[in-house]
């Protein structure tokens, strides 16, 4: 799951980031109706290291925020569709992005990964409409990711 120093976490932080992301993902499975909890792997990391995902897969030579690679796009994406994908975030990034937003890194952590959640459900922002239902949706899950008990659809 994580291969970045993570010194900027305490263990409460990631047991809360954690516990959100379990949260938005199983609300995502409850959206779906599935019988199957959905899957999602995620992967912390280093600016030079989402750099270099980013210029393999994206062909665009810099870091990036987060990246999503979808398991269900392509050849052999129907085999096990409660399989998701990976979501790959730069804690670098992160870090810097929380420090101008003035929010704590695991907010900014959970954001992204929320953000990165949507692309993998089939969500894009290649235009107002489509970054406007994506935000609602990434909201959604934001919101029961920092709920408590029963964990509801969204």
């Amino acid at each position: 799951m994580v291969d970045a120093d993570l010194a900027a976490l305490s263990g409460r932080d990631r047991t809360e980031l954690r516990r959100r992301m379990r949260r938005m993902v199983r609300a995502a499975s409850l959206s779906e109706a599935t019988e199957r909890e959905l899957e999602v792997s995620l992967r912390l990391t280093t600016d030079a290291v989402i750099r270099q995902l980013n210029r393999d897969y994206r062909a665009w030579d810099q870091p990036t925020d987060v990246l999503s690679f979808s398991q269900r796009e392509g050849v052999g994406g129907d085999v096990n569709p409660e399989i998701l994908g990976d979501i790959v975030i730069s804690v670098d990034t992160a870090a810097r992005q929380a420090r101008d937003a003035n929010r704590s890194l695991v907010d900014e952590l959970v954001f992204l990964a929320a953000h990165g959640l949507c692309h993998l459900m089939g969500y894009d922002h290649r235009n107002d409409a489509e970054e406007a239902e994506m935000n609602a949706r990434a909201a959604a899950l934001l919101a029961e990711g920092r709920n408590k008990g029963k964990v509801r659809a969204a």
